[in-house]
């Protein structure tokens, strides 16, 4: 490989590295293989012509390639039904939708793995908005993890003594240190939950989560999921957007509220965007597996420079997001330039820590992407707090990870060293 201003030293530990990630990457081409057969399969059994790339303006009526898209969607995902739209600014713009669209006043909304996204504190009330949930009169609770797994006796406790509506379970880890939530205990604390009340809404934040394995949160009891189109579901294509996943009933309602009551999934005009959603699904399968690449290495070289990282690069993982715990200001600051200065777009950028809508503290970002904010492409940022966490995702593709984890590397040890 040639050099593009990476030292020797760096290239060598990478290139070290990498011989012993084959076996982990091995397993990684096998569910890739398994995620696109299931993909293909969807764009078979739901017979995608060149017709469905058409686009529709105005209301959007009689759109036949946003009907295929969502009818995709629903099988990949396992669900009855799911609503798939550009109308959706962001993954929290669906989550917020998704909690209007079920929640009512007097209603309680329970999370059982603690805080979630900084993003939602205004959603939900916990920090003062006048169109959170909690100026509806939606009463919300937590339940903080205990050793990266759920409080079971707590949430039991709960839902004994509380009629709760929705319990929302955030699978990926945000800006925090805890692990990632598996299927498996996912299908635990939903089993213990549905035993108890069959009529409470499991809601799963599925962000960073989809084609990781090979199966979603529907496939063990999820009454609902949501996800972001410039994550994993969006292949790097997609140009914005995001799902809902889930029971039909429940769909209707999250689609009335996006949209208008009476109209729901009738209306929302495509605007050219249905062949970029097409082969952003399409490609996902394989962009994903990139980026779990790219993680397992990274967590691979990092580690073997002392660094605490978690998952380690032979853990099961259950998102794309690797954390660097660097528990220091400067050594954050420095990876993340670099994985700026490896990027395609803005390269030349000098990233600074600043303050960003809905977050208390100031965030550093690396995002030299195609699709502003994309953290399917390869990417890096971390709030400026202790103990300094670095979270890398994505990677379009392996190669450019790796030469974008190199910058970073080289770049730290060059400016911290």
């Amino acid at each position: 490989m040639a050099s593009f201003e990476i030292s020797e030293q760096v290239i060598n530990l990478v290139n070290d590295c990498e011989k012993s990630c084959l076996e982990e990457f091995k397993k990684i081409d096998e569910l890739c293989d398994y995620n696109s057969l299931k993909v293909l399969s969807a764009f078979h059994n739901n017979e995608v012509t060149e017709s469905c790339f058409n686009s529709t303006t105005g209301y959007g009526y009689h759109d036949l390639g946003r009907d295929k898209i969502e009818h995709i969607f629903r099988d990949v995902l396992g669900a009855e039904d799911a609503i798939v739209r550009s109308q959706f600014i962001s993954g929290s713009h669906a989550l917020n939708v998704c909690f209007f669209g079920l929640l009512r006043p007097g209603d309680i909304l329970l999370s059982i793995s603690g805080k979630p996204y900084d993003t939602l504190d205004q959603v939900i009330g916990i920090k003062d908005n006048p169109s959170s949930l909690k100026s509806f009169g939606i009463r919300y609770e937590q339940i903080d993890l205990i050793d990266n797994d759920f409080d079971y006796e707590s949430i039991k406790n709960f839902i004994s003594n509380n009629k709760v509506k929705v319990i929302e379970i955030q699978r990926s880890k945000g800006y925090s240190t805890r692990k990632s939530l598996s299927l498996e205990k996912l299908a635990k604390v939903i089993n213990m939950i549905k035993e108890i009340d069959s009529s409470i809404i499991v809601m799963v934040d599925n962000c960073y989560c989809e084609f990781v394995t090979k199966e979603e949160p529907t496939s063990v009891g999820a009454d609902i999921i949501v996800g972001s189109l410039i994550k994993n579901l969006g292949g790097g294509i997609a140009p914005n957007g995001a799902y809902i996943a889930g029971r039909h009933d429940l769909i209707e309602l999250c689609v009335e509220r996006l949209t208008l009551p009476g109209e729901g999934r009738e209306v929302g005009p495509t605007l050219g965007i249905n062949k970029s959603l097409l082969q952003g699904i399409y490609m996902a399968p394989s962009v994903v597996a990139a980026s779990l690449k790219t993680a397992i290495l990274a967590s691979k070289v990092l580690g073997d420079l002392g660094y605490e990282v978690d998952p380690k690069y032979n853990e099961e993982r259950v998102d794309i997001v690797q954390n660097i715990i660097f528990k220091n200001s400067k050594k954050l600051i420095e990876f993340t330039r670099g994985i700026q200065q490896g990027s395609a777009i803005d390269s030349n950028a000098l990233v600074e820590p600043g303050d960003m809508p809905g977050y208390e503290d100031q965030i550093i970002m690396a995002s030299g992407s195609f699709t502003q904010g994309s953290s399917i492409e390869l990417s890096c940022d971390g709030p400026l707090r202790e103990p300094f966490v670095a979270y890398m995702q994505g990677s379009l593709t392996y190669p450019y990870g790796k030469i974008g984890l190199m910058k970073a590397v080289d770049r730290l040890i060059k400016e911290v060293n």
